[in-house]
């Protein structure tokens, strides 16, 4: 090949910067760490930014509101029954005389301590099994996952039915029944990462030089898809109030008296044409806490991963819920 030369150039056709026009085209960009990006990704969507003040305020009128009121979920007062709302009765009193807004603050702590524990097992047992399945692979891999198979298949009310024959209606026998099938999506969706990731360079350099099985599982493949898991994890929420409203409200719910927003619509059906008002509070208290809940999954589905758009999220939230 012909070799090209520089010509030589006289350093008369330079022209020397100062140092204010050295930093003229400087910029200087704030060191972030990825979940200080995502939390400015997520500030910017507004709904998810309600939605989460939504969140906060709804669990602490239920931690304190109940406190602070005169009344209790279970206290009856029979001259005041089917009252409208009013200066003492915020809500009105359902036909007990019991008071709508304190129940309504009850159960919404036995809903969203449902929803929230469901969560976590769904987090705990879905991360870990399925990390487990998609590192291993290979006959692990094909055993475990036949397992989740079968506990998939059978319906989650069967699940329900039998644990509430054996330990009575309880927020236990809840908690239990929605977490046994709960964590399978969980895995799945863990599993087909860990599939992907463990492929990727830097789990094969952490190979290489000696990483322990367990450091590169955790330390390098379940970090790099914190993503997914915490918008599942998001997701699980108000499906598990959800599910936790539909059984109370076919009567296979807590035990009365207990407050949920699904025994207070069941108790509310048989007025639902003389006193439709108080149907329409855990209705709508169930309604809001779902919306809120998937608006802050969209969130944060978008802020942690920026490449997925607003219309893939909602593609993405509809395919989840059919």
């Amino acid at each position: 090949m012909e070799k090209i030369f520089c010509q030589d150039i006289e350093d008369s056709e330079f022209a020397r910067l100062d140092d204010s026009e050295k930093d003229s085209e400087f910029v200087a960009v704030e060191s972030k760490t990825y979940f200080q990006d995502a939390w400015g990704r997520f500030k910017k969507n507004k709904l998810a930014l309600v939605s989460l003040v939504f969140m906060a305020v709804v669990i602490l009128f239920a931690i304190f509101a109940p406190m602070f009121s005169p009344y209790t979920y279970d206290g009856q007062d029979l001259t005041c029954r089917n009252a409208l709302p009013n200066a003492a009765h915020w809500f009105g009193t359902d036909k007990f005389g019991r008071d709508i807004f304190v129940r309504i603050m009850y159960g919404a702590r036995i809903s969203l301590s449902v929803g929230f524990a469901a969560a976590l097992l769904n987090l705990v047992i879905g991360v870990a099994y399925g990390a487990i399945c998609g590192y291993f692979g290979g006959k692990v891999d094909m055993i475990l996952m036949r397992l989740v198979d079968i506990i998939y298949s059978v319906p989650t009310l069967l699940y329900v039915i039998l644990i509430m024959l054996i330990f009575g209606s309880n927020i236990f026998s809840m908690l239990l029944a929605i977490g046994i099938s709960s964590w399978v999506g969980m895995a799945r969706l863990v599993r087909g990462q860990i599939l992907t990731l463990k492929e990727q360079e830097y789990a094969l350099a952490a190979y290489v030089i000696g990483a322990s099985k367990k450091r590169i599982m955790f330390k390098h493949l379940i970090v790099n898809c914190m993503g997914p898991i915490i918008v599942n994890t998001t997701l699980m929420v108000p499906n598990a109030i959800f599910t936790e409203a539909f059984l109370a409200f076919v009567g296979i719910g807590i035990s009365i008296p207990q407050a949920s927003w699904g025994t207070m619509a069941n108790d509310a059906r048989s007025l639902i044409q003389s006193q439709p008002i108080q149907i329409i509070w855990p209705v709508l208290a169930i309604c809001l806490t779902m919306l809120s809940l998937n608006f802050i999954g969209d969130g944060l589905s978008e802020a942690l991963d920026p490449r997925r758009s607003k219309g893939e999220s909602w593609k993405r939230r509809k395919q989840y819920w059919m």
